[in-house]
């Protein structure tokens, strides 16, 4: 009874701030999802469908600490049935082989690889000799050589390869088949012949058809990288941005301003609202008889729709505009528009309509920035603090927001990423306010100059400020050691900064001083991550072993997305030539304990080889038959199992055991 006393005494001193815990657990549930190794059943939904029910009853009927238990109880399990409806809902057929052959479609979306190369994303997929059962509803293909590349709704076909989409690059790394199972995409490839047209272009596509003429005609009039770097801002399409700028602005930490994001949003629908408003308010007769700040947020919220709508509506776009129109909401509803209860909102509609999101570094980055900034500028305000004489206030504003906002993004940044932006700060402080007094500002001019033919004056001033931000980007970036390399950290970590952060921020009270436990414990378990001695690409292409100097490749070309991703994750910033360098000796063996890796390049070599002996790991390149007692990985097993790691302690683990029986894995293929 003391216990439960003293639980509801401590819930009563909470009551008005638990609603922004609500994302929290609905996210915790989510997680939970994802983090399962093996898919739930029907029993597993019914059983949590049941355990939300009662959670919700006791929720209802409960006083104090059992109310807010029953609560958390009744979000947990929607988040976990959300995300298992969302999963199945999505559903669509994958490749299941590797494919030659005539490819053809409908455009439906244009957009750049990591290679520079244009992508198309198509539906209404026809395949050689495929069935309808395994034909995927939408697949990519990335355009090699000089292609040229339709409109969007455009019927067209083509000759070119396709696979599956491939698993993580190395056991437990992200996993690119579960980022592909949500948007539909069975297969992702490449053509190197041109794409021709096969029929008309299809009426109920206008509008990507609009915002694709938008971002040619942007381009043409503003040449260059400042047209390609335009065209994402207005309409969304990146295509013209090339890796040279686009690397510089993430070694700024600038690369947030090519997302239309909550800053674009905010700063649009902000300009919006303000110059209605005052617009408005010129006219006093009628500002005096309406309420113009309500008429201004709706005009807001329309421009912000179709902001949207422009913009392609992609994942990140959604999130901004949910943001906003939750803020606008509030406006209109007369409630506080800048608060944790606005954040919270427009966190739970993004997690019930795309529960994904939250395995994604864009939701986790949007909205620790956005709670992060909300509660230290409430705080500001409910504790009195002066930002300095009022002519500096705009200025202490931008440099606290750069500076919290950097503060509270650079974990899962550099998680994600696996780079640290020393001179980020100094970017963001000379780019973001121009963005705000400028950049947007000048592109609401030029769309409201077209019916004029004028719009060339708005773009011009665009342009500048564009201009601005790309020299910042690569000056910055130029500085020595303006970029840090941090190794990827356990799975345990960012969930506990998150945690620990949350704590600290939503908790009332001292007791919140205790989140900074898991954030100090998340720090130590980052700073002893360790890196697997041994790994094996899923093509058996390239084996990596690591040595004093980092890690050493067995190729210096060939395989190298997989070279990338583990050069990144052990926060080393050399390419795949310097670290084939420190692979030493004639042979391409490594040693881990007693086990001995050999890896055995191309054909001649592999046919050659015959030495099959206890204590080995023999790796090839094409497919093998081996008598003896090592244990072999050629091509056609590495397809059914994926990359591989070997531990310090000799464990051998494979990318499909440690993803697990899930949906999107394709099966499930354990170690011998």
């Amino acid at each position: 009874m003391r216990a439960t006393a003293a639980l509801d005494a401590l819930m009563q001193k909470q009551r008005g701030h638990l609603f922004p815990w609500a994302p929290v657990f609905l996210g915790a549930g989510v997680g939970l999802y994802f983090g399962l190794m093996v898919e739930p059943g029907v029993t597993i939904y019914i059983g949590m469908a049941v355990i939300g029910v009662v959670g919700g009853l006791v929720g209802i009927r409960a006083r104090e600490s059992g109310a807010v238990f029953g609560r958390t109880v009744l979000l947990i399990a929607t988040g976990f049935c959300l995300s298992g409806y969302r999963a199945h809902n999505v559903a669509a057929s994958v490749l299941p082989y590797r494919y030659y052959g005539p490819i053809e479609g409908r455009v439906v979306a244009i957009d750049r690889s990591a290679s520079d190369a244009v992508r198309l994303t198509l539906d209404r997929v026809r395949l050689r000799n495929t069935a309808m059962s395994q034909t995927p509803e939408r697949i990519r293909i990335s355009l090699h050589g000089s292609i040229d590349v339709p409109s969007p709704g455009s019927h067209v076909i083509t000759t070119g390869h396709l696979m599956p989409p491939q698993g993580p690059a190395e056991p437990g790394g992200f996993d690119f088949r579960r980022h592909a199972w949500f948007q539909r995409i069975g297969a992702v490839g490449y053509t190197r012949l041109p794409v021709l047209l096969a029929g008309p272009d299809d009426a109920d596509l206008w509008l990507q058809r609009l915002r694709r003429r938008a971002s040619t005609y942007i381009q043409t009039q503003l040449p260059g990288e400042t047209g390609g770097f335009a065209a994402a801002l207005t309409t969304g399409d990146r295509s013209g941005i090339g890796q040279d700028s686009l690397m510089a602005l993430r070694g700024s930490n600038l690369a947030h301003l090519l997302a239309i994001s909550g800053l674009h949003m905010g700063l649009l629908t902000g300009f919006i609202f303000v110059s209605l408003r005052v617009l408005l308010n010129l006219w006093p007769r009628f500002a005096l008889r309406v309420a113009v700040k309500k008429i201004a947020a709706v005009g807001a919220l329309l421009v912000a729709a179709g902001y949207l709508a422009l913009s392609g509506g992609n994942v990140a776009t959604e999130r901004a505009f949910i943001m906003v129109a939750v803020v606008l909401g509030a406006v209109l509803l007369d409630r506080r528009a800048f608060s944790l209860r606005a954040v919270a909102l427009a966190a739970m509609i993004v997690l019930v309509h795309r529960p994904e999101s939250l395995m994604g570094p864009g939701f986790q980055m949007s909205f620790a920035a956005t709670t992060a900034l909300v509660a230290v500028f409430t705080w500001i305000r409910d504790s009195g603090v002066s930002m300095g004489p009022v002519w500096a206030r705009a200025a202490v504003a931008v440099v606290i927001s750069s500076a919290v906002a950097g503060a509270a993004t650079a974990p899962f940044g550099a998680a994600h990423f696996n780079t640290l932006s020393h001179y980020g700060l100094i970017a963001n402080l000379a780019s973001v306010p121009l963005m705000g007094v400028l950049v947007i500002p000048a592109a609401v001019l030029a769309l409201c100059l077209v019916p004029l033919g004028g719009e060339m004056i708005g773009l011009t001033l665009m342009g500048w400020g564009l201009d601005w931000i790309l020299m910042v980007a690569h000056w910055v970036t130029d500085l020595e050691g303006a970029q840090g390399r941090v190794v990827a950290p356990g799975p345990a970590v960012l969930p506990l900064i998150a945690v620990g952060m949350l704590f600290v921020i939503l908790w009332q009270g001292r007791l919140r001083l205790t989140g900074v436990a898991p954030v100090v414990l998340a720090a130590i378990l980052w700073a002893q991550s360790e890196r697997p001695p041994i790994l094996i690409s899923a093509d058996g292409a390239l084996v990596g072993k690591m040595t004093e100097a980092g890690r050493a490749l067995s190729k210096p070309k060939g395989a190298g997305f997989a070279a990338r991703v583990w050069l990144e994750n052990d926060g080393d910033g050399g390419d795949q030539i310097a670290a084939s360098a420190r692979w030493t000796g004639s042979t391409r063996h490594a040693m881990i304990g007693t086990t001995k890796v050999v890896h055995v390049i191309g054909k001649r070599a592999v046919e050659a080889f015959d030495e099959c002996l206890v204590g080995q790991v023999i790796v090839t390149t094409v497919d093998k038959d081996l008598t003896g007692d090592c244990q072999l990985f050629d091509p056609a097993r590495l397809r059914k199992l994926g990359s591989l790691m070997i531990t310090s302690d000799g464990i051998l683990l494979s990318a499909q055991e440690l993803a697990g029986q899930r949906l999107w894995t394709g099966g499930f293929a354990k170690m011998p």
